[in-house]
């Protein structure tokens, strides 16, 4: 698939059923904490991959590394009964877990498990650990700074919406239904404008981080 090796789709189809997994448990889980029933009504409050993989939103992960989920379902006025900051700390709970997976994963990376492991034949067709682990964490990063981007639909903007005061807040709100427009926009016209956003707020950072991490 546009020249990625086997060993490089294995790596990249696992890490899609953990981080997006995990990503959306995380909101349902933190939103059910919160007294939030809509997440278990809907089937989410599971780690049962096929609940919230997006066919589009996979492949396109497949492809060029990053993507997309089902978003989970939930009650804003539920969440708001409980604690003003639900929402915010229901959204910030996604990107939160493909962070504490990168960490988790560069550990082996860092304390040279995974190279130990790498000993001996394998197939050609499998990744070594270290490759496994390294596109691992970096597509996790990829992930957590991608969904901090705040334009709806991604986790940031709720995040955003919490900290601003409330003009600033109705600035966002009036923007959200252009938000998807905006992304596809930056994503697929910017690069030609010579306007590399997410190159500048997700692959920098991410490429930062992950020096950090596995250094």
């Amino acid at each position: 698939m546009l020249g990625l090796s086997p060993a490089t789709l294995l790596t990249r189809a696992v890490t899609l059923i953990i981080a997006f997994t995990v990503h959306e448990f995380s909101h349902a889980w933190t939103a059910t904490a919160l007294g939030d029933d809509t997440p278990r009504a809907h089937g989410r409050l599971t780690l049962n991959p096929l609940a919230h993989l997006d066919p589009l939103g996979s492949l396109l992960l497949l492809i060029s590394g990053f993507g997309w989920a089902r978003p989970v379902p939930v009650d804003p006025y539920a969440l708001q009964r409980r604690t003003p900051a639900g929402l915010m700390l229901v959204s910030a709970a996604g990107p939160v877990s493909n962070l504490a997976l990168a960490v988790l994963a560069a550990l082996p990376l860092q304390w040279g498990l995974a190279a130990l492991t790498a000993m001996g034949v394998r197939a050609s067709w499998l990744p070594s650990p270290v490759e496994f682990l390294a596109e691992f964490v970096f597509i996790n990063l990829i992930l957590f700074f991608f969904n901090l981007i705040p334009l709806a639909p991604l986790d940031g903007e709720k995040v955003l919406s919490y900290f601003l005061p409330r003009s600033a807040q109705e600035t966002l709100l009036r923007l959200r239904p252009y938000g998807p427009m905006i992304l596809l926009g930056l994503l697929f016209l910017g690069p030609r404008l010579g306007l590399n956003v997410f190159q500048w707020v997700v692959g920098l950072p991410a490429s930062a981080m992950f020096n950090l991490l596995t250094s």
